[in-house]
């Protein structure tokens, strides 16, 4: 049987801290996608690495988009990733349908670091988002800042520390080197998992065991009394950004909790920049996922020290959240995006690239 509609896998879950982020992104994508458009095979990663067809998930969208719960669970009938990747391409018979696209809406290692997109690039399948390279690459906090710095792109001071490096006489070291506060945070980790303000000596000690909880590599920075600016952007080899916004932090730093549980900050859509300010940080965006070899989408963020140095680069995200409370599709809305016109185009980006690696590669 031939399906007209697109088939979208939607690979959620996974086994970084950041699952529950990634489920309710998850729930958020299939409610707004259009039925008419795809069909839609929601694919579960659990945390212990398990691969499952998200059957619950599956009975709810027959009932439609109203009837998913507002967190997908990663759980149903258990697969083999290389069974999944068989079912999807359409060598089941009764599965055939043309053309595919996996959205891997994974957050964090395991999903956003290149290795899922790595997988997806051996099963010759396009995918929403990033590359291996870029993925891996905005993922890794300390290779990020080398290659932004290397390409002139301003950015608070930091050092970058893996665990076997790290002395008892390094606390105070960074202290001497960067001041207090500092911020440190695991290189390859994303919504503020793992992030702690140290104010002493004693406060950067824990946050680095804090930190290397997560990973192996810790990214310790300068405080920045500066504003908060997000900027989203879109495409491929020509992508565009967004207006920016500014996030309004409820609790002392936009932290987990600010982000998806408590939801105390505000957002400031457009960002209240005056029209200068506003096309230097919507340039500098463009160049930082240019420069970090990104496609598809990312959102990049920024600190704005107003009376200082101006714009400087904080990170840039490859596979931003879509919760309800999610900057990326805010923004995006904002510019005269809609949220189904936004998946619809991340989905055209995807099999746009996908046909020019095609073109430019050997098979």
């Amino acid at each position: 049987m031939t399906d007209p509609r697109i088939n979208l896998v939607v690979l959620f879950g996974g086994q970084s801290a950041e699952h529950d982020v990634s489920c309710t992104t998850a729930a958020h994508v299939l409610r707004a996608a259009d039925r008419a458009k795809y069909r839609i095979t929601p694919i579960g990663i659990s945390r212990d690495g398990g691969w499952a067809i998200a059957s619950d998930t599956q009975r709810a969208l027959a009932h439609g988009p109203d009837a998913l719960p507002s967190r997908l669970a990663a759980t149903g009938d258990a697969i083999e990733p290389s069974a999944a990747l068989t079912l999807v391409t359409g060598e089941v018979e009764e599965q055939i349908t043309e053309p595919t696209v996996v959205m891997p809406l994974l957050h964090g290692p395991l999903g956003e670091d290149g290795t899922v997109q790595g997988m997806l690039e051996l099963a010759n399948l396009p995918y929403v988002g990033a590359g291996v390279l870029s993925s891996a690459l905005a993922m890794d906090k300390a290779m990020a800042k080398q290659v932004a710095a290397v390409n002139g792109i301003p950015q608070a001071r930091y050092v970058a520390l893996r665990a076997h490096e790290i002395t008892p006489g390094t606390p105070a070291a960074l202290a001497d080197e960067l001041g207090l506060p500092l911020f440190v945070k695991p290189a390859n980790m994303g919504s503020s998992v793992g992030v702690t303000k140290a104010k002493t000596i004693e406060g950067v000690r824990d946050a680095i065991d804090v930190a290397l909880t997560y990973d192996e590599w810790v990214v310790v920075e300068e405080a920045i009394n500066g504003r908060e600016i997000e900027v989203a952007v879109l495409g491929n080899l020509e992508p565009r950004a967004s207006l920016p916004g500014e996030i309004v932090p409820g609790a002392e730093f936009y932290d987990y909790a600010d982000k998806y549980v408590e939801d105390g900050s505000q957002a400031l859509i457009p960002a209240p920049l005056s029209a200068a300010q506003t096309s230097e940080v919507q340039a500098l965006a463009v160049k930082t996922f240019k420069v970090l070899r990104a496609e598809g989408l990312s959102r990049v963020d920024f600190f704005f020290e107003e009376d200082g140095r101006g714009f400087l680069l904080n990170e840039m995200n490859t596979m931003p959240g879509f919760t309800p409370i999610s900057m990326y599709p805010k923004l995006w809305i904002a510019s005269g995006v809609s949220y189904s016109d936004l998946i619809d185009e991340l989905v055209r980006l995807a099999l746009e690239r996908h046909g020019r690696q095609r073109r430019n590669t050997a098979r």
